[in-house]
């Protein structure tokens, strides 16, 4: 049996969520995407997928080789595009979204600096907060930070984006500075509106509580915004340093409670998964790796 056959197999079950649309999808019959992943798992000497006559659903196992298949191929893919189009020169509308505050502060020269290597690409950057479709709305690439979920989109990492809660001098001057995550009840909080506090470490836990919620003063979509207003002595915020490494650095604004720092969370480059990835798709996630450093530009300085 070709490994690589019966992963593509397990992925597309898996991605397109039953044998008789993955058959389709892989032009084989469904009998045949069947015994490639029953074979996948004699192979492992473990069950990737439980069976009902109505739906397929991953099992833990399966969820783990799942989103390692994704990349294995991904990589075969990647090499083979890249293979292919030595010899290509991209062209063409590569369509991007992205978030707001990034893109503003650090994408600009990113797109100029891209168009200066590939100017047969024309760039439609879309600025928006919200989690586009970018199937159904016609996006090459998406730009997202977070902790990604897995999904059926490709996932690239492009830099680790640092999250801290900070304040201006003149604030903790007047309200006092906390020593520890109790102490946050009696100060004023500047919340972002579209803050995930799901995601992982006693930070996001503690603003979850509602009685902290309670003492968020004033509430934006925007972090730039909110970054203004702690500086302007407006209270605490919890924001990536992409916005507020400017002020972190001059002193404007200074860490609160570092050893609950949470992990990083990532900035991804999120793509359909496609067999034949567009020439300048590849050319501009290939850019954007390791564009902006290890670690970020914007870090160096905090």
């Amino acid at each position: 049996m070709d490994r690589i056959d019966a992963m593509r197999a397990f992925v597309a079950v898996v991605t397109e969520g039953s044998f008789s649309k993955a058959a389709i999808t892989m032009q084989l019959s469904p009998q045949l995407v069947s015994k490639y992943v029953a074979k996948l798992e004699e192979e492992l000497h473990t069950r990737l997928l439980n069976r009902t006559t109505r739906k397929v659903s991953l099992t833990e196992a399966g969820s783990q080789y799942f989103t390692h298949a994704q990349q294995i191929l991904l990589s075969i893919d990647e090499m083979a595009s890249q293979l292919g189009g030595l010899q290509q020169h991209p062209k063409g509308v590569l369509r991007i979204s992205a978030p707001v505050s990034f893109a503003l502060k650090h994408m600009a020269k990113l797109i100029t600096d891209f168009q200066e290597r590939y100017p047969s690409v024309t760039v439609d950057l879309q600025l928006s907060d919200r989690k586009v479709d970018i199937v159904e709305e016609g996006f090459d690439i998406a730009l997202r930070i977070g902790q990604l979920q897995s999904s059926s989109l490709i996932a690239k990492q492009i830099a680790p984006i640092r999250v801290v809660l900070c304040a201006s001098p003149e604030y903790l001057k007047t309200h006092g500075t906390p020593k520890q995550l109790e102490d946050l009840e009696s100060h004023r909080y500047l919340h972002y509106s579209y803050m995930n506090v799901e995601t992982k470490g006693q930070i996001y836990k503690y603003l979850k509580t509602k009685q902290f919620k309670e003492r968020s003063v004033f509430h934006s979509n925007n972090g730039d915004v909110l970054v203004e207003a702690a500086i302007a002595g407006g209270g605490l915020i919890l924001q990536p340093t992409f916005i507020a490494s400017e002020a972190l650095s001059t002193g404007k604004l200074v860490v609160v409670l570092p050893e609950y720092e949470p992990s990083p969370l990532g900035l991804y480059a999120v793509y359909a998964h496609r067999k034949l990835l567009p020439h300048k798709v590849r050319c501009f996630i290939d850019f954007m790796t390791n564009y902006y450093g290890t670690p970020p530009y914007w870090d160096e300085h905090i």
